[in-house]
């Protein structure tokens, strides 16, 4: 059993990383359009081809903590080397030099891509290090469901204080009291994953004699049917839900006519999502994961194509729907990154080889590269729509904005839900693998 304290200090790691990568899903397209003056096409278009990047960089990180081997572990140093330079670029990537446009647009990019250069070098270290705290496949959902509740609570830290301290902060420069508004973020985002360093302990590892090279790792990887399920839903849930949430601000300013409830909109979504994870685990533990997983996508899938059909004067309606997805959605996060552990665990069954870390950042090179599809679908979709910053918006393009945060999220949970029929990993199926493999090292 792992203690709720070391439990509570995995979490805090997920906090300081959803300090940014919420702030990133929320508001880095707002920013980039309507702050630094970067057209939304270049802007979709940036967040794809970072991605490219980081299709050579995910692996590469992921066999290097495999390989690597200090007195603290394989993976908690990455926690303790990368904190401060995740800080620092957090902070440049929101800074609004005074430059010409095609300098504003060669900032964004470089500034972007090592943002999430260094967010590889921490994160995946970071979400690797929690398939290594127990074998326990109970323990992991519980390890998990702290995890993403006090991830979002960076969340909700971003979503419910960003804009006040920027207008604070800012003083009515509003490119001022971003860069301060990440800043204060940043220090607070060190210190806990330093607390996260601190607070845990790898406990599971490789075989003794195991021997393996890049190129291995990465054809056992491809071998690993269950890997590339989890994949293939990866990329298309994180489509579905970037593209969702990085259109809240537009849809409330825009579709609600209610700038000023922006905060509370995202908010109050994100207070949903900390009660879903919360009841990730009881849910575990009755039903299968599963099948669960699947229901939970086809209801979020639901409640997306039901908010279209809420008109601009149901207001409450329209926040209640919000919460409601980012409750049913967040429900299902835990589980994800509970079956990723599991599918390390099959790999090692089925090939003789644990490659947790290679399993991991290749997971998450999907998540990031659903992430990109996302933010590119927003930034593309209101430039179709024919959005300009801070006008009355045609009626065409309120209606583009609504069909973009209500409908077309939508078909990202469905494909997921469709995908995960060919995942086999179930309960069942996953303690066997745990008493084989168990057998094995006695």
């Amino acid at each position: 059993m792992i203690s709720t304290r070391e439990k509570i200090a995995y979490g805090l790691g997920d906090t300081a990383s959803n300090i940014v990568f919420q702030t990133v899903m929320l508001f880095l397209t707002f920013f980039y359009t309507d702050i630094f003056g970067i057209s939304p096409a270049f802007v979709g278009t940036m967040f794809l081809a970072v991605r490219l990047i980081d299709a050579i960089t995910d692996p590469l990180m992921g066999a290097l903590a495999d390989r690597t081997n200090t007195r603290w572990g394989k993976f908690r140093p990455y926690l303790l080397w990368f904190a401060l330079p995740f800080g620092f670029i957090s902070v440049l990537a929101f800074t609004t030099p005074d430059l010409s446009e095609d300098g504003k647009m060669i900032y964004a990019f470089v500034t972007y891509t090592a943002l999430m250069m260094v967010y590889t070098a921490i994160n995946i270290p970071y979400c690797a290090l929690g398939g290594v705290l127990t074998a326990d496949p109970k323990e992991r959902v519980s390890v998990q469901s702290y995890r993403f509740v006090f991830a979002m609570l960076g969340g909700l830290l971003v979503s419910g204080l960003t804009l006040p301290l920027v207008e604070f902060l800012g003083k009515g420069d509003q490119a001022k009291g971003y860069q301060l508004t990440i800043a204060a973020m940043s220090i607070l985002g060190v210190a806990m994953f330093l607390a996260c360093f601190w607070g845990t302990k790898e406990r599971l590892h490789p075989p003794i004699d195991q021997q393996t090279s890049f190129k291995k790792d990465f054809t056992d990887m491809l071998k690993n049917d269950q890997w590339r399920v989890l994949a293939i839903a990866a990329v298309c849930l994180l489509s579905g839900m970037v593209l969702r949430t990085s259109l809240a601000i537009y849809y409330v300013k825009y579709f609600l006519n209610m700038p000023d409830s922006i905060t509370l909109f995202i908010t109050l979504g994100m207070v949903g999502n900390i009660f879903g994870c919360i009841l990730a685990q009881p849910l575990a533990k009755r039903f299968c994961k599963v099948k669960a997983y699947i229901t939970l996508q086809l209801l979020a899938a639901a409640m997306c194509v039901v908010s279209y059909f809420v008109p601009s004067d149901q207001v409450i309606l329209a926040f209640g729907m919000f919460i409601i997805w980012g409750f049913t959605f967040n429900m299902a996060t835990p589980l994800l990154w509970a079956k990723m552990a599991d599918v390390v665990d099959y790999g090692q069954h089925k090939n003789g080889v644990r490659i947790t870390g290679m399993i991991y950042s290749s997971v998450i090179f999907f998540i990031k590269l659903g992430v990109a599809i996302g933010g590119a679908a927003a930034g593309w979709l209101l430039a179709g729509y024919g959005y300009q910053p801070d006008i009355i918006q045609t009626e065409q393009t309120q209606q583009g904005i609504l069909l973009s945060f209500t409908v077309y999220p939508a078909i990202g949970s469905l494909v997921v839900a469709f995908v995960m029929r060919w995942y086999t990993l179930d309960n069942e199926k996953v303690d066997q693998i745990h008493l084989e493999l168990n057998r094995e090292v006695k």
